[in-house]
């Protein structure tokens, strides 16, 4: 599903400090990252089976299992468009959000696994103390 948007040439904006083009960048990049994995997993190389994914039009790609390139319909291998499409618009509403937040929380990872124990009360007695309280 991600093919096309890799595969077309990004238009130059109209932004004189480019920084349209780097979001477009950042943004084709990490479209092409999926193949990239899943080329890095089969041991092949990656950034030679994207170029030749790129000059391929239609449904051209590449199927890991075998190491072959062609029609991915043809192939047997299909991607479900709404899922990925879904997946980048919730991405790009996260994005969104961090960058109009002045402020961000996160938990902070330790080594150490939570609070130490308390200690015992030592010192206290028990509650047979209480006597005539009631």
């Amino acid at each position: 599903a991600l093919d096309p948007a890799f595969r077309t040439k990004s238009r130059e904006c109209a932004n004189p400090y480019g920084l349209g083009d780097a979001g477009i960048k950042i943004a084709r990049r990490a479209m092409e990252e999926p193949l990239r994995q899943i080329v890095s997993n089969a041991g092949e190389e990656a950034s030679v089976v994207l170029e030749k994914v790129k000059e391929g039009k239609g449904n051209f790609g590449y199927n890991a299992a075998t190491g072959e390139y062609g029609d991915m319909i043809e192939m047997g291998i299909l991607d479900p468009a709404k899922v990925t499409r879904t997946a980048i618009q919730a991405a790009g509403s996260v994005a969104g959000l961090m960058i109009t937040t002045e402020c961000m929380v996160t938990e902070l990872q330790t080594e150490a696994g939570g609070a130490p124990a308390m200690p015992d009360m030592g010192g206290m007695g028990g509650m047979g103390g209480m006597g005539g309280m009631m």
